[in-house]
């Protein structure tokens, strides 16, 4: 089986860094409690070198923060937008952006695992999700994409995809297991944001 998956597709190899990372831009992260993380994104309409310089500096701030996924919002632009770089549960990598996903998670078995999220800095929590996803949406170009993924990459999938609707996995906890989200970010924040600046100076320098 193809150890890499690129927009959905099988390749032989890829770099360790995508392309676009090597010509983007590292922006802040936003952090739960911002507005933009808690209404949903708009529809991307206008596709061109704008965008492709968003999912650009997208990928850079993903790698910079040692996440597996990252949606527009968490950067500030309210776009149904998101990028990932995520392995499965057999160890197969996945790689790409999905501009207006829409998420089909169907009937399938629930799984609850740990989760964390780039925007909730230091909390890890269980969480319920289907074992199985399909996104479908469109590349940076407009055209139709379709992304399908198991175990930990349908977590992601399943996790940006909330995102881009306005929802952050603390949405899915109990009103107690969010308070004990809370109080790990309280404890872990700074320990977090020291790494993300030694990994980004790492990339960058």
């Amino acid at each position: 089986m193809p150890r890499v998956f690129v927009q959905g597709k099988p390749v032989d190899s890829y770099p360790r860094l995508t392309p676009e990372a090597r010509r983007g831009s590292v922006r802040r992260i936003t952090e739960v409690g911002e507005e933009v993380l808690h209404k949903p994104c708009r529809d991307v309409t206008e596709f061109g070198p704008e965008l492709a310089a968003l999912i650009d500096d997208m990928f850079l701030t993903m790698y910079a923060a040692d996440g597996a996924g990252l949606a527009a919002n968490q950067v500030g632009v309210s776009l149904r937008l998101f990028v990932y770089d995520c392995p499965d549960d057999d160890g197969v990598r996945h790689v790409g952006h999905i501009v207006n996903p829409v998420l089909d998670a169907g009937d399938r078995r629930l799984l609850d695992e740990g989760e964390g999220c780039l925007s909730v800095p230091g909390a890890v929590m269980d969480v319920a999700r289907p074992d199985r996803a399909v996104v479908r949406g469109l590349d940076q170009d407009g055209k139709p994409l379709v992304v399908q993924g198991t175990g930990y990459f349908a977590r992601c999938l399943e996790h940006e995809t909330d995102h881009v609707n306005g929802r952050v996995y603390l949405d899915r906890l109990s009103k107690r297991e969010r308070r004990d989200a809370l109080r790990q970010v309280a404890d872990r924040r700074e320990g977090v944001f020291a790494r993300r600046a030694a990994k980004r100076e790492a990339l960058t320098s």
